[in-house]
C-alpha cells in the first residue's frame, strides 16, 4: 500500500561544508532542527537584503565637516572669547543638512525591519 505524500517533488541542492555550517548555525539560531522544514521556509517566505550604503557614505561625510566645523568655532571661542552669529547659523544649516537625510535613511531601516 503505497502512501501519498504531501509534498511529492524531490529538490536536491550541493552545498560546501562552510555552507552546510552556516546553514545549520542560522537554524539553531530559529530554533529549527529539521532541514527540510527550515529549507521550505526559507525559500519560501526568507528574503535577501542587497544593503545600498551610499546615503550612510554621504551621512558620515556630513557629519565630519559638521564636527570640523564646530571644533574650529570652538577653537575660535577658546581663543578669541566670542562667535560670530554668521558661524552659528552656517553650524544651524550644517546640522539641518545632516539631519533631513538621516531622518530619511532612519525610516527606511525601520520600514526594512518591519519585513
Amino acid at each position: 500500500m503505497t502512501k501519498k505524500r504531501r509534498r511529492p517533488i524531490h529538490l536536491h541542492v550541493m552545498v560546501s561544508e562552510e555552507e552546510q555550517a552556516l546553514i545549520q548555525e542560522r537554524m539553531d539560531e530559529a530554533g529549527i532542527r529539521n532541514m527540510g522544514a527550515y529549507m521550505r521556509k526559507m525559500a519560501l517566505n526568507g528574503y535577501v537584503l542587497h544593503v545600498d550604503l551610499s546615503p550612510v557614505r554621504e551621512l558620515v561625510s556630513l557629519q565630519r565637516r559638521c564636527s570640523n566645523n564646530l571644533n574650529q568655532v570652538a577653537i575660535q571661542a577658546n581663543t578669541y572669547g566670542g562667535i560670530y552669529p554668521e558661524e552659528i547659523a552656517s553650524l544651524q544649516r550644517d546640522y539641518a543638512a545632516l539631519w533631513e537625510p538621516l531622518a530619511d535613511l532612519l525610516k527606511k531601516l525601520a520600514a526594512v525591519v518591519e519585513l
